[in-house]
């Protein structure tokens, strides 16, 4: 069964942009992809900086992958896999995410 935690409302997260939010013990990084309702959910962690900061990061895309590039090192991490960019052997989890009701959930289960 599926846990899902209400972050916040959709229209507290600003466009391209990113908050961190803490779910089921995680801290779990949620952008807000543009101006409707594309969510991304993935670790806040960066792999390479050791410090909690991606929900800081620069959002964007790279060809047709939404990324994030970190604030530390500048990496980027799709958001729709965690998958590092620059470095195919790194990624950071992600966590699927929903829109309920006008309030963003994100789940942490397995």
């Amino acid at each position: 069964m599926t846990t899902w935690t209400n972050v916040c409302p959709l229209t507290d997260l600003v466009p391209d942009t990113g908050v961190c939010a803490l779910v089921e013990g995680k801290q779990v990084a949620v952008f807000r992809f543009g101006t409707g309702e594309t969510i991304y959910a993935i670790s806040n962690f960066d792999p390479f900086g050791k410090a909690n900061v991606l929900s800081r990061g620069i959002t964007g895309s790279i060809g047709e992958r939404p990324v994030v590039a970190s604030p530390l090192y500048k990496q980027h991490f799709d958001l729709s896999t965690g998958e590092c960019l620059e470095d195919a052997d790194v990624s950071v989890e992600h966590f699927p995410v929903r829109i309920d009701n006008g309030v963003v959930q994100v789940s942490a289960s397995a």
